[in-house]
């Protein structure tokens, strides 16, 4: 296997949370939108600006890609992702945490742990669950 890569799915805001990402990680990201795409027949109105897809490549071998679901799916924001973010520095891993847990809720604040150097686990200000690791 290559790689792995979130696919984060979002209720209207996923262009508000790629652009926050965008902020953290230094990366644009390519963004599509139901109305950028070729047949949009059977695309209603109200999701004309939704996100279609986009991605964020964070490094050479990790992008994190995502979506808006479509205005008639019911959607919930849960738990069921979560990013795993290992960095190659304490001094990274501080920085990530304090942009990407701002606004949001941490679950187990930055610190060592039996099995790496600094870890966390938090709650973005979007709902999406997020763990940071430092083996250095």
């Amino acid at each position: 296997m290559k790689n792995v890569e979130p696919y984060l799915v979002f209720n209207g805001n996923c262009g508000e949370a790629f652009r926050f990402y965008e902020t953290v990680f230094g990366v644009e990201p390519k963004m599509m939108r139901y109305r950028d795409i070729p047949d949009k027949n059977n695309v209603p109105e109200a999701d004309m600006d939704r996100v279609v897809h986009v991605l964020l490549p964070v490094s050479k071998a990790v992008a994190i890609m995502g979506s808006d679901a479509p205005s008639a799916m019911d959607m919930t924001i849960g738990n069921n992702i979560s990013l795993t973010l290992n960095t190659e520095s304490a001094e990274e891993a501080a920085r990530l945490f304090e942009k990407l847990s701002a606004g949001g809720k941490v679950f187990m604040p930055l610190g060592r742990t039996f099995f790496a150097e600094l870890y966390t686990m938090f709650e973005d200000r979007f709902g999406i669950q997020c763990m940071i690791m430092d083996h250095s």
